[in-house]
């Protein structure tokens, strides 16, 4: 049912063991995945430290791109949500020192709600 989800466009939660374990070589000591997303291919991941963005790249997937974010450098950040003629949704992200947000995009459908409240959460108690 999440490739379904997927191709309709709403981010699908997956098993945080599973993405830890598939990101055992980026994570340090202590850090724990604690939400993960997927949107076709691409992920957005919570950990307890920071905000890990995976975007899949090329026909084979092999090629990917991590961005970390580490929640003490999100200045603010902000979803805009699809309309009628808009496909898309974008949640924009301010990373202190970076005057261009960071903008991770999610289709017409997706539920970015699950997204935001973990975020709001990190990034307010950090």
């Amino acid at each position: 049912m999440s490739l379904l989800h997927g191709i309709l466009g709403n981010a699908s939660e997956q098993d945080v063991r599973e993405i830890e374990d598939e990101l055992a070589f980026l994570m340090v000591e202590g850090e724990e995945v604690q939400k993960a997303f997927t949107l076709i291919r691409d992920m957005v991941i919570f950990t307890n430290k920071r905000l890990i963005n995976v975007d899949v790249q090329g026909l084979t997937g092999k090629k990917k791109e991590y961005h970390s974010i580490p929640y003490n450098k999100i200045t603010q950040f902000s979803v805009e949500t699809a309309g009628r003629l808009d496909m898309d949704a974008e949640l924009r992200i301010w990373i202190s020192g970076i005057g261009i947000p960071k903008t991770i995009t999610f289709s017409r459908n997706a539920n970015v709600e699950d997204l935001l409240r973990v975020l709001s959460s990190h990034v307010l108690n950090s």
